[in-house]
């Protein structure tokens, strides 16, 4: 029996133009990010979210980014957005991710593969682990590359690799990590929250020439 096709998903995060949005709905990403987090030079107000998310295209789903948010304005952002999937990037106890009645992405930041692993399985619940670069006092979106090295084996299933993704370098994180997902916002962008239609088609080309390599050496 031939092997499964395997197929790298795709999250672009940071959404702030209606053109942009499209842009990736177009290229047949797998889910577009909406960040709730006032710090963030990509942070939506829920006015400016309702109509960007309503772009959405069925195919796509829409991913709602937010770090230590109390539980009245995760339900109103899922109330204007209606997300399909929610991501946290704080603090966030298990219990306070799973409260809301839909799939969930935990975002941890890597320090230390031990980090990773006690991390890990304290939000073994969550529907994906989302492993991104450490930096002090930012929860995300820092555009630096952490050791890929540090990833373990037996989180790929269900593994969003972020941190420093491009067209220049994604195609090597998937040959060599396998992920089940990458996510990306400042390596396809001009600046913070401008995306780059070039930079997103040539992220799309990048993975899909990776998940061909991949297969050919599955096969």
């Amino acid at each position: 029996m031939a092997p499964d096709y395997r197929r790298t998903r795709i999250k672009m995060c940071g959404m702030t133009r209606p053109e942009d949005l499209i842009a990736a709905c177009q290229l047949g990403v797998d889910a577009v990010g909406l960040v709730f987090y006032p710090p963030s030079p990509r942070s939506l107000t829920l006015a400016l979210a309702e109509p960007l998310a309503a772009l959405t295209t069925a195919l796509t789903r829409r991913v709602a980014l937010m770090v230590n948010p109390d539980a009245g304005f995760v339900r109103e952002v899922i109330a204007a957005t209606r997300a399909d999937m929610l991501q946290f990037h704080g603090d966030e106890s298990p219990e306070f991710c799973q409260q809301f009645g839909k799939p969930y992405i935990k975002a941890l930041r890597v320090k230390d593969a031990g980090a990773v692993v006690e991390l890990v399985s304290l939000h073994r619940d969550a529907d994906l682990i989302l492993l991104d670069a450490y930096v002090p006092g930012i929860p995300g979106g820092t555009g630096h590359i952490f050791d890929w090295s540090l990833v373990p084996d037996e989180l790929a299933g269900k593994l969003m690799l972020a941190g420093g993704l491009k067209e220049t370098n994604v195609s090597v994180a998937i040959e060599q990590i396998r992920p089940y997902a990458v996510d990306v916002s400042g390596g396809i962008e001009t600046a913070p929250g401008i995306k780059s239609a070039q930079k997103m088609a040539l992220f799309v080309q990048s993975v899909m020439s990776a998940d061909q390599t991949v297969n050919e050496i599955l096969a």
